[in-house]
């Protein structure tokens, strides 16, 4: 069984990376290939988060905390590491060394509200038992079902 875990994991994180380039493409019209391994590492971290048993709202609020945190990591590891200035916040309001701020915060809130509310439906959904309607009686008419 752990081995289908690893699997899982590895799927997740590759679709986490790609979901974080794909959003940075979006939004900024360009990204880092740094940023697949935060976005792979922010989407492992939220599944493993959305499993606890506790208001959506608050584990949002922990995983924009967290991704704010993988992305002043990266963005250290970017700037003092490597050299480059990959993006720059400085402009904005309450900036930490011009790598995060509140404002995309509050954005990376806003998405892990609805990724956490997603990932639950799924799970609820993938974890349903089937239930069969008790009033429900077999098809007497068909020959196969005899």
């Amino acid at each position: 069984m752990r081995h289908d875990h690893c699997w899982e994991s590895a799927i997740v994180f590759l679709l986490g990376g790609a979901a974080y380039l794909g959003l940075e493409l979006a939004w900024r019209g360009m990204t880092h290939w740094t940023m697949f391994f935060a976005g792979g590492l922010c989407l492992c971290g939220l599944c493993r988060l959305e499993q606890a048993r506790r208001p959506v709202v608050l584990l949002a609020g922990v995983a924009a905390g967290g991704v704010s945190g993988v992305e002043l990591l990266f963005g250290l590891f970017c700037t003092r590491v490597l050299g480059l200035a990959v993006w720059d916040y400085s402009e904005e309001w309450g900036n930490l060394a011009g790598l995060i701020c509140p404002r995309y915060t509050l954005l990376w809130f806003l998405l892990c509200l609805w990724l956490l509310a997603a990932l639950r439906g799924i799970r609820r959904w993938t974890a349903a038992p089937l239930r069969l309607n008790k009033s429900h009686k077999p098809d007497q008419t068909c020959p196969a079902r005899g």
